[in-house]
C-alpha cells in the first residue's frame, strides 16, 4: 500500500517562489566592483532573475545547456543561481583562482555556451582568448556605465543584457532529477572533475542545512557568506537563506579583506558567518591589531580544512563567538557533518568542549558514513580505530560529469572520500588526514592535521603546515612550516617543546622552518602538494642514525 500524498517535484524553483511570496522584503547586501554597498531584496533579486531567464532564452540557451560564471559573491551571481537552474539549464560556477590552463580545461570540458564574468576578472580572458571554442558570448557582471573601456565592444554588460526583458518568466515544471549545477573539484592531482548536482539533491541539501543542529538559520539571522559562490554553491547558503528568510550579505571581491568583513559584520548586524579557516585567521589577527569587537556575530561556520583549537578558543574567549566546524566535499554538495554539541555533552569542562568542537562533528541527517580498513571492512565507532571514510546519501555524487563512476564508487553505493578518520561512540567524526597527506614514518602514521592544530596553539604561531618529506632511514618524516604572528619570532626549540607535551617523541617533526607565507590552493586550503615538491629533500642530508 502506498500513501496518498501529492508527488510534487523538489525544485529550486520552489525556493524562489516561496521566497517571493514570504520573504520578498528581506534584504540582500552586496559588495560589487561598481557599488561598494549595493542594497536589494529577495523580491527584486527574483524579479531580475526572471529578466535574466528571458535574456538567456533569447540568447538561445535551452534545457541542459551549461552557463559558466567567473564571479564573486554578489546579487548578480545570486540572480544567475536561480535563473539558469530554474529555466532548466545548468549553472557552472568556475573558480577564478585556478590556473588559466585549469579554467580553460573546465570551460571546454563543460562546453559552456555563455560566460558571465566579474569585471575585476576580465584580464583572465586575455589568457584564454581563442581557446574557448564553445563560448558564444561573454557578459560582464556590471552596468554599462561601469564597463571597463578596454572591454567595450568585446563583452556585453549584464544590465544591458537583461534590461529590455520583462520581470516575469514562465518557469517550466522540471523533473526533480534535472541537472541544476556543475562544480569542478580543485584538481590538485590530475584534471579537475565535474560534479553535477540535481534540483532534488540541492533542495534536500538546503532543507538539511537549515536544521537547528546544522546551520540553524532563521528569519532572525543575518548571514555573511564569505565562502565563495564558485566553491560548492557557497555551502548551500544561497538556498538556505531564502528558505529561512535570513538577510544575506555578500562580500564580493572583498571576501579576503578583514577590514571589509569587520565593517560588514558591524554595520549589517551579521549574526552568522561562513568561510574557510584562512579567512578567519586573517580576521582574528585584524581584530587583535585594531581592538575591534563584533558584538552581533554569534556563530561562525568554518570548513574546508581542519579548524585549529586556538581559533575556536580565541573566537569564544575574546569575542563570545561559537565556532561550528563542518566537513564535506564538492562531491557531497558539500555538507557531511557539523560539530554541534549534544545536550548530554554540554556540561563537559570547557577544555573538553573545545577539544570536542575541534572534531568535524556529527553526520547531518541524509548522510550515512563509515570508516573501513584496507580490506574494506567497517571499523568500530570507538574513537580509536582509524580508517578511510566512506559516505553515501541523496546529495552525494554517484559519478563525475563526462566520466561516470570511478574506483572511489563501490558496488554498494558508497563513495570513498580519501579522508582518514575515526568516529567516536557519540557519532563525532574526527578527520586525522587526507589519505594523500598522512605522514608515513617507519610504517607508523603521523597526523599532519594534529601537528598543525597543536602548533597553532603556540602563542607565537599564526599558521602551520605539516608535511611528510623523504628521510634516508625512515622513508618519510614530518617537517613543520610555520608563519609567525606579527612581531613574534618563535624559536624552533620552543615550538618543539610545545608539541612534545602532546605527541610521542617519534611523532615530533624533525625540523621546524619559519616562512613568510604558506601557499594555499584555489579554495583556500594549504597546498601541501606544492610544499612537498619544494621541501621533499630537506631532510635527506641528515645522518641516517
Amino acid at each position: 500500500m502506498q500513501g496518498l500524498m501529492m508527488d510534487t517535484p523538489l525544485l529550486i524553483t520552489e525556493i524562489m517562489r516561496f521566497a517571493l511570496q514570504n520573504q520578498a522584503d528581506v534584504a540582500v547586501v552586496s559588495v560589487t566592483a561598481d557599488e561598494p554597498r549595493h542594497r536589494s531584496t529577495y523580491g527584486e533579486i527574483f524579479r531580475r532573475a526572471a529578466q535574466l531567464a528571458n535574456a538567456l532564452h533569447g540568447a538561445g540557451i535551452r534545457a541542459g545547456d551549461r552557463v559558466g560564471t567567473l564571479a564573486w559573491n554578489d546579487h548578480r551571481h545570486l540572480e544567475l543561481y536561480f535563473a539558469v537552474s530554474c529555466m532548466g539549464a545548468v549553472l557552472h560556477t568556475i573558480n577564478p583562482r585556478l590556473f588559466p590552463e585549469q579554467v580553460q580545461f573546465i570551460i571546454n570540458d563543460a562546453a559552456d555556451r555563455l560566460l558571465f564574468i566579474d569585471p575585476t576578472l576580465l584580464p583572465l580572458l586575455g589568457a584564454l582568448e581563442g581557446k574557448l571554442p564553445t563560448v558564444e558570448r561573454t557578459i560582464a557582471l556590471t552596468s554599462e556605465a561601469a564597463l571597463p573601456p578596454e572591454a567595450r565592444g568585446r563583452v556585453t554588460s549584464y544590465e544591458t543584457f537583461i534590461g529590455p526583458h520583462p520581470a516575469t518568466f514562465d518557469w517550466p515544471e522540471l523533473d526533480e532529477r534535472t541537472a541544476s549545477g556543475l562544480c569542478y573539484t580543485s584538481g590538485t592531482t590530475g584534471h579537475p572533475k565535474g560534479v553535477l548536482y540535481s534540483h532534488r539533491s540541492t533542495v534536500l541539501h538546503a532543507y538539511a542545512g537549515c536544521m537547528p543542529d546544522v546551520l540553524g538559520l532563521s528569519g532572525n539571522d543575518c548571514v555573511l557568506a564569505v565562502v565563495p559562490m564558485f566553491h560548492v554553491n557557497a555551502w548551500g547558503l544561497p538556498y538556505n537563506a531564502p528558505i529561512a528568510g535570513s538577510r544575506l550579505v555578500l562580500p564580493g571581491p572583498k571576501m579576503a579583506d578583514p577590514a571589509t568583513l569587520a565593517d560588514l559584520i558591524e554595520s549589517e548586524g551579521v549574526t552568522m558567518a561562513a568561510g574557510v579557516p584562512t579567512v578567519w585567521t586573517g580576521l582574528l589577527a585584524y581584530l587583535e591589531q585594531t581592538g575591534r569587537k563584533l558584538p552581533t556575530l554569534k556563530r561562525t561556520v568554518v570548513g574546508g580544512s581542519a579548524v585549529p583549537l586556538r581559533m575556536i578558543r580565541e573566537f569564544d574567549e575574546k569575542h563570545g563567538i561559537t565556532v561550528l566546524q563542518g566537513w564535506g566535499m564538492t562531491e557531497m554538495s558539500p555538507l557531511g557533518t557539523v560539530c554541534s554539541i549534544k545536550p548530554s555533552l554540554a556540561a563537559l569542562p570547557a577544555d573538553e568542549l573545545y577539544r570536542l568542537r575541534a572534531k568535524q562533528g556529527r553526520a547531518v541527517f541524509g548522510v550515512q558514513m563509515k570508516i573501513v580498513d584496507d580490506d574494506g571492512r567497517e571499523l568500530p565507532r570507538d574513537g580509536k580505530a582509524a580508517g578511510e571514510l566512506k559516505v553515501k546519501g541523496p546529495w552525494i555524487s554517484k559519478g563525475y560529469y563526462g566520466i561516470g563512476a570511478t574506483p572511489a564508487h563501490d558496488a554498494e553505493g558508497w563513495f570513498a572520500t580519501g579522508d582518514i578518520g575515526s568516529i567516536d561512540p557519540n557519532g563525532y567524526l574526527q578527520i586525522t588526514d587526507r589519505a594523500k597527506d598522512v605522514i608515513k614514518s617507519g610504517g607508523e602514521w603521523v597526523s599532519s592535521v594534529d601537528l598543525e592544530n597543536c602548533a597553532c596553539g603556540h602563542p607565537d604561531v599564526l599558521m602551520a603546515a605539516a608535511i611528510g618529506v623523504r628521510h634516508p632511514k625512515w622513508e618519510e618524516r614530518p617537517l613543520l612550516l610555520i608563519v609567525p604572528r606579527q612581531g613574534r619570532t618563535p624559536a624552533r626549540d620552543s615550538v618543539l617543546a610545545h608539541l612534545a607535551s602532546h605527541f610521542a617523541k617519534w611523532q615530533l617533526p624533525d625540523d621546524v622552518l619559519l616562512v613568510d607565507a604558506i601557499p594555499l590552493t584555489a579554495t583556500g586550503k594549504i597546498n601541501k602538494l606544492s610544499l612537498r615538491e619544494r621541501y621533499r629533500d630537506h631532510l635527506m642530508q641528515q645522518p641516517a642514525g
